[in-house]
């Protein structure tokens, strides 16, 4: 089990090491929603109706995400950071916060879902006839939060001690689990929507067990445990740095639901149910190719972070360059893809051959601006891998809060442009938001190093 070694050799080796590991394992954890709907959509005479169903469950998916993100995103850059400065003792106190956190708002979210999941529901726009598909899925998959929120949230630590084999080995267990139990349950035991929920329950626990196995054991650098005496002495100020670190991907997630219940409600409104399909396709194959821009950006973050505490600059800067390249080559391949073949990747996800004639204009402007979706995040790991919280935050609520959320009702009604106007505030975001975050990165990164090579200087002199 080799580990990385973020202090030396090369800057792209290790970035490398840690995002293809990474990569792999992010593109099979798409598989626990993925697998679902593709195998839910090819469900006979209900299929696309159970799939806008299932959409409608996203918010809710989104929310329970972005509370793991909080923790994980939030604690493995302050425990990358206390490595860099050889701070073994609080390294380990955030690691064994975070899970403590994980693990408590895991329970509380379980309950609080399973009692107002139908009025929760309804709020997302969920119609009657809907409600008959959404309640159960999302009643049973309910069931596996805290094993998501285990091995999801505790997964970038393991990277950031090294480890991103075991990281991603973590989510292959689950996913592949998932992919074999998908169709027993829904088409051999003939559980329908219900059984796509129960097979990624069970392939979620297996992938909590294995990363708690990992945690818990001899071969863990900084093994977790109970909080002890000492640690709960600081565990007040470790959760409070975590969670305003990880505000800034908590905001992202919560954003993102923000901006599902829009569409959904706006699409609902001005294009009838089948939009709302068309939609919940759109963003699973935004979460499918936006995946190696998040395993590139976040492969990059450990180094970032664990450079930053050692106050090795030149590095930094050396791994914002190479995740910025590598981003970039990435989405310039994938535009090309969608521009002229986008009904082959609206077949991964749905057989209905009746809705290409809407689907196709919508998915080609939905994913227009893709390119620019790399400053955006470029700008926000650097912001997060740095420790700059106000930064994250901000440019976390700019994007969706404050460009999408808006336009998504702007333009369908003040601008009259219906569906259309829902597909086109995306874009318009990536564009605006992108760059106004990288741009502000780049002073910020350029700001810091001149102030730490002054002080050098001021030492020498000195």
């Amino acid at each position: 089990m080799k580990q990385i070694d973020f202090k030396n050799g090369s800057t792209l080796k290790n970035i490398l090491a840690t995002a293809v590991p990474m990569l792999v394992a992010q593109i099979l954890n798409l598989l626990y929603n993925i697998v679902d709907r593709i195998y839910i959509a090819r469900i006979p005479v209900i299929g696309t109706v159970a799939l806008g169903a299932v959409g409608l469950c996203f918010p809710l998916v989104i929310l329970i995400t972005a509370f793991t993100n909080m923790y994980g995103s939030g604690g493995a850059p302050l425990f990358s950071i206390a490595r860099g400065k050889g701070d073994d003792r609080e390294a380990k106190g955030i690691q064994n916060t975070a899970f403590f956190l994980l693990v408590s708002t895991g329970i509380i979210l379980t309950v609080f879902c399973e009692i107002f999941g139908k009025p929760i529901l309804s709020l997302f726009g969920t119609s009657d006839s809907a409600m008959i598909y959404a309640l159960p899925y999302l009643r049973i998959y309910l069931l596996g939060t805290i094993f998501s929120m285990i091995a999801t949230g505790m997964n970038p630590f393991i990277t950031a001690q090294g480890f991103s084999l075991v990281g991603m080995t973590t989510i292959v267990v689950g996913a592949v689990a998932n992919f074999v139990l998908d169709p027993v349950f829904i088409f051999v035991l003939n559980l329908g929507i219900e059984g796509a929920a129960i097979a990624t329950v069970l392939s979620q626990a297996l992938s909590a067990i294995y990363a708690l196995k990992f945690l818990f054991g001899n071969k863990c650098e900084y093994r977790v445990h109970l909080l002890n005496k000492d640690e709960i002495r600081h565990c007040g100020r470790r959760a409070r740095n975590i969670i305003a670190l990880g505000t800034a991907a908590f905001i992202m997630q919560f954003t993102n639901a923000a901006v599902q219940i829009s569409c959904n409600n706006v699409l609902a409104d001005v294009g009838g149910d089948i939009y709302v399909s068309i939609m919940t396709i759109v963003n699973s194959a935004r979460q499918m190719m936006e995946t190696p821009i998040l395993a590139i950006s976040e492969g990059a973050s450990p180094i970032i972070s664990y450079n930053y505490g050692a106050r090795r600059f030149g590095r930094i800067k050396h791994a914002i360059m190479i995740m910025f390249a590598l981003s970039f080559g990435y989405t310039v391949m994938v535009w090309l893809v969608i521009r002229f073949f986008p009904a082959m990747i609206i077949g991964i996800f749905s057989s209905d051959t009746t809705i290409l004639e809407d689907a196709i204009p919508a998915f080609n402007l939905y994913f227009s601006t893709f390119i620019f979706m790399t400053f955006q995040h470029a700008g926000q790991v650097t912001f997060k891998s740095l420790g700059r919280k106000k930064h994250a935050i901000f440019f976390s609520l700019f994007r969706k809060a404050m460009i999408v959320v808006p336009l998504t009702y702007l333009l369908p009604y003040v601008f009259n442009m219906g569906t259309d106007g829902v597909f086109a505030a995306e874009p318009i975001s990536n564009v605006v938001g992108g760059l106004a975050c990288f741009i502000t990165m780049i002073f910020c990164v350029t700001s810091m190093m001149k102030n730490e090579q002054s002080a050098n200087l001021e030492s020498e002199a000195i």
